[in-house]
């Protein structure tokens, strides 16, 4: 589910009529999309899972990616759909394109939400504070992954250093 809603994404980025698409077709580049979708998918699942296990949620990573992959579907279907009616909106029809997208992500969200709630066996407020406990994880993850990345850039600056200087003596 979660590549076939990267698929229609990009396509929607690619196909979209001019009136709403101010992207470049010839940029898009799909495995990109796609990679950068299925990495916010895996950081959303561990950011959740890793702070419901501190909060004895009883959903496994499984079950997370379970409902966020199936909570994709009215996305999917709207990006198809809003892609179809690009084609055949006028300048001031914008906002029925809009409103397209708007319908898909609002109803995507609230079956994560109700999701979520079901497979933790939490409340509504728990849920949400939760899910805003998920992003601040994600942003942590994010931020060891970039010391991690620099801590390893420069241990083989280092020794690309070292072993410059012995090859030149």
């Amino acid at each position: 589910m979660v590549i076939l809603f990267s698929f229609c994404f990009s396509m929607n980025r690619m196909l979209a009529g001019f009136v709403v698409n101010d992207i470049d077709p010839r940029t898009v580049d799909s495995l990109s999309e796609l990679q950068a979708v299925l990495l916010l998918f895996l950081l959303f699942c561990v950011g959740n899972w890793s702070i419901t296990c501190l909060m004895n949620g009883e959903g496994r990573l499984k079950d997370i990616a379970t409902v966020v992959g199936y909570s994709l579907l009215p996305l999917t279907v709207t990006y198809i759909i809003a892609t179809i009616a690009s084609q055949f909106v006028a300048q001031n029809e914008e906002a029925i394109y809009t409103m397209i997208l708007a319908i898909g992500v609002a109803y995507a969200v609230i079956l994560v939400l109700i999701g979520l709630m079901q497979i933790h066996k939490y409340t509504l407020g728990k849920t949400l504070l939760v899910l805003v406990l998920t992003f601040v994880a994600m942003l942590i993850i994010i931020f060891i992954a970039l010391l991690l990345f620099d801590l390893i850039s420069q241990v083989y600056s280092f020794f690309y250093s070292v072993y410059t200087e012995i090859i030149f003596r």
